[in-house]
């Protein structure tokens, strides 16, 4: 009678938009959770800062440039990834753009391609090469967690293409779930609202509310998404958080607009 497969030895984690932000706080916490990660952005320079700090923490970490744009990049990314260490057990689909705050009719046509570009098909690719890669290694299956956003359930003024994109991205969660069923891959999203990084600082300046009007708005630690992104990743893969919003407690999301 053949044996059960055993567990890896070292867990693998893929993070993309690897290099500030959000992506390099969940980073930080899953490589103190003993994954081995692989960060991944279209700049080498902050991947191998990030890489060098962890290593000289003793944990593992290998910086792997690659623009998530890019069929090709991403399929060199993963057939390193799996040179390397032959599986994946997480992907945190994290890279994403937004566009300026202005009417549709004055947005450059370029602009929304750069955001669906970049989160649509940058996590259809991700997540197409992490499925397959799940699919092949054994033990198979893996974890899939992508970022979307309170927009993904109630848009800003003015945020045709960051909101129809992670409209997309909630559509993908909800299929790659369905169809990772049968090869044991779990995909879950993480809906974030109001985490202070570089990004997001000019909130609190005051951003344009539902009602024409300007308001700054509360914002919460970026550590507190890195801690649900940490708790998703570390569950069994027979159980899944398909959505969790994370948020700071009053800014404008229940009863928005």
């Amino acid at each position: 009678m053949a044996s059960a497969p055993s567990e890896p030895s070292t867990r693998v984690a893929l993070v993309t938009g690897a290099g500030s932000g959000i992506g390099r706080a969940v980073a930080q916490g899953l490589l103190q959770d003993g994954f081995h990660v692989v960060l991944t952005g279209r700049r080498p320079e902050p991947l191998a800062e990030l890489a060098a700090a962890a290593q000289a923490a003793g944990q593992q970490a290998s910086a792997i440039p690659a623009d998530v744009r890019d069929e090709h990049s991403v399929q060199a990314l993963f057939d390193t990834i799996e040179q390397r260490f032959g599986r994946l057990d997480v992907l945190f689909n994290n890279a994403g753009v937004n566009a300026p705050a202005v009417p549709m009719d004055e947005l450059p046509v370029e602009r929304w391609k750069d955001v669906i570009d970049t989160n649509v098909t940058g996590v259809f690719l991700c997540a197409r090469a992490a499925f397959g890669l799940m699919k092949r290694q054994n033990p198979q299956g893996g974890r899939i967690i992508n970022n979307g956003s309170i927009s993904a359930h109630a848009p800003r003024p003015f945020s045709c293409p960051y909101t129809a994109s992670k409209h997309a991205v909630l559509g993908l969660t909800k299929t790659i779930a369905l169809d990772g069923r049968e090869h044991n891959i779990a995909c879950g999203q993480i809906d974030i609202g109001n985490a202070l990084t570089e990004l997001s600082s000019r909130m609190t300046q005051g951003v344009r509310q539902a009602n024409g009007s300007m308001a700054t708005e509360p914002m919460m630690d970026v550590l507190h998404v890195a801690e649900a992104v940490r708790y998703m990743a570390g569950l069994p893969l027979s159980t899944n958080v398909l959505n969790m919003t994370v948020m700071a407690s009053q800014m404008p999301f229940v009863g928005r607009g």
